[in-house]
């Protein structure tokens, strides 16, 4: 068996333990964790967590967000999705970078994110990390859900490396320091 085959098998193992889905264990700390795998590893972690959203016989329930979805989500409501060809046209990659970071804010995109009401066995499953770089950091997102889901755990699925306190998209591209989350693994 492959090591991201194992290291999946892990995750679902843990994603079973009743401590974990209770949030609990963490010194009071807030149920961040970051699933971290090699970028050539996407397409399999996808599908791992394709499949495992779709068994009904688990314990847990992952409530996924693809942070690329709700990016184009959030275009669409501004009715700006169309627009975007000629608006880099106009204002160049970096214009536009700028204006939609401010249209798709962290604080918006976590109001894309939020449900009621949580319940014991839901994971928050963040996804997409790296199809909307660089229009929303990982780190951002973190940033703001921490008070939204004291309450269940979060895993972010990242094509990179955590180092506890740094992540790194790609293995190239520093996002931010992040020191409050905890790898899966």
């Amino acid at each position: 068996m492959s090591e991201i085959r194992k290291n999946l098998d892990t995750v679902r193992e843990r994603f079973l333990d009743d401590v974990f889905l209770s949030n609990k264990g963490l010194s009071n700390e807030v149920g961040i964790h970051v699933f971290c795998y090699e970028p050539n590893e996407e397409m399999i972690v996808r599908e791992y967590f394709s499949n495992l959203k779709e068994q009904d016989d688990l314990t847990f329930r992952l409530i996924e967000c693809d942070l690329y979805k709700i990016f184009l989500q959030i275009c669409e409501e501004k009715r700006i999705l169309k627009t975007i060809p000629a608006m880099e046209k106009k204002k160049g990659s970096e214009g536009l970078l700028k204006q939609l970071q401010k249209i798709a804010s962290p604080e918006v995109f976590v109001q894309h994110m939020q449900y009621e009401p949580h319940q014991h066995g839901d994971i928050l499953l963040i996804t997409g990390v790296g199809k909307v770089y660089p229009f929303m950091r990982s780190h951002n997102i973190l940033d703001n859900i921490q008070h939204l889901f004291s309450d269940i755990p979060v895993v972010m699925l990242y094509p990179g490396k955590f180092n506890g306190q740094e992540l790194s998209l790609f293995d190239e591209f520093h996002e931010g320091n992040y020191y409050r989350a905890f790898n899966m693994l």
